[in-house]
């Protein structure tokens, strides 16, 4: 049984995006996500006869990407939209969820660009490049976010990631760890990298890479406990050269264009893993009604009931935080403290949800035979990725 969602004032044009988008997650992404989780191998996930593939040519043919530039929807229900099409996402597949929204990470930049060149290369409408963001590192990874730490502009701490500057090209050496989303498989990554080693961590700079150039390679795709639709996998450049136009950002704006890719990015993570919750809540509902113990439907013991009404009141909440960051940030400057505010809480709701419906189905929620024991996997990845809950929290605080 799917749950009622009491958002109010929605419109027909609303309605019938989110009809297609549900039809999108629980026709390709659920059973797509359910088949490449069973793959022992993640090199199998990523292989030419992979359902991967699919997923992703079957929600380009969408048009999903195409509502951030409709100018006939005004931007605070525009907001709220792509906020409700992120957690019908991931109801279907928080793995795949994630792996499609990093996918087109490269787009938002050459379009700020303003660059004619970049855009048309990189945003065009029939550009179907598989992007990634690359930002962690081996010796980095939620430090790279911990602006108000004063490690984060200490020039004894260096990437491992840099470019320097010659001539016309920026020159790229160093690596991306394995924790990279779409990193084995992009084609072009939005690269976070240091290019004024005396500032420290904060001298960064943002570009954009095509990987297909001389100099690129790949690691092996992780193998992960959880989200294992999502390939990740490391990233080394050596002597890689690109224009200097492709240079976005550089170290004097990179603190302000750091904090607003991570408010984009936290926001989103809040809308994806609402829909997580909501997925394990619907299943435990379901399953309770059909499982029988003591000579009834298990949700007719109080205590089972009790637990069902607290996941409820959890997805809710998570719903009502997460869409009401998106509507602000999405139609205001975004607030990070806020998109972090999200992230955390809705990440959590989703990991306590899926573990409450693993214990409302209980053997049998250990199995792979019933969709909990993946929920609860991959809700528990949410915790660490775009940012370890706890780092990002005390980084909120800083915000306060």
């Amino acid at each position: 049984m799917e749950t009622i969602d009491i958002e109010c004032g929605i419109t027909e044009l609303e309605r019938d995006v989110l009809a297609a988008v549900h039809d999108f997650a629980r026709d390709v992404m659920r059973p797509a996500g359910t088949a490449l989780d069973k793959l022992a191998d993640p090199s199998d996930v990523i292989a030419a006869d992979s359902v991967l593939w699919d997923v992703h040519r079957r929600y380009r043919e969408l048009g999903i990407e195409a509502i951030a530039n409709d100018e006939t929807i005004d931007a605070l229900p525009k907001a709220r939209l792509r906020a409700m099409i992120g957690e019908e996402l991931g109801w279907g597949d928080s793995g795949l969820a994630v792996s499609l929204g990093v996918a087109g990470f490269h787009r938002i930049f050459a379009e700020l660009s303003g660059d004619q060149e970049l855009i048309d290369r990189f945003a065009a409408d029939d550009a179907d490049q598989i992007g990634c963001w690359a930002i962690t590192e081996p010796d980095h990874g939620s430090d790279q976010l911990s602006f108000g730490d004063s490690f984060f502009t200490d020039p004894t701490i260096q990437a491992n990631c840099h470019a320097r500057l010659d001539g016309d090209e920026w020159v790229i050496n160093g690596q991306k760890s394995a924790w990279v989303s779409n990193g084995t498989i992009a084609e072009v990554a939005t690269l976070f990298c240091n290019i004024d080693p005396t500032l420290g961590i904060s001298g960064g700079g943002v570009c954009i890479v095509p990987l297909d150039h001389p100099g690129v390679s790949r690691g092996k795709p992780l193998d992960k406990i959880g989200q294992r639709a999502l390939n990740q996998g490391e990233i080394f450049f050596d002597d890689v050269r690109i224009p200097k136009a492709n240079m976005l950002v550089e170290a004097d704006t990179y603190l302000f264009a750091l904090e607003q890719v991570l408010a984009l990015a936290n926001m989103s993570m809040g809308s994806t893993f609402t829909g997580a919750a909501r997925a394990a809540y619907e299943h435990a509902l379901d399953y309770s009604r059909e499982r029988i113990q003591g000579g009834k439907p298990i949700i007719a013991h109080q205590g089972v009931r009790l637990r069902l009404f607290n996941m409820f009141a959890k997805v809710e909440a998570a719903r009502s935080l997460s869409r009401r960051v998106a509507m602000y940030n999405g139609s205001e400057m975004p607030r990070l403290e806020y998109s972090i505010a999200s992230k955390t809480f809705c990440t959590q709701v989703a990991f306590e949800v899926a573990s409450d419906a693993v214990q409302i189905f209980g053997g049998n929620g250990l199995t792979r035979d019933y969709p909990v024991e993946k929920l609860m996997r991959d809700t528990r990845a949410s915790l660490i990725e775009d940012g370890c809950n706890d780092v990002l929290a005390m980084e909120g605080a800083f915000k306060l």
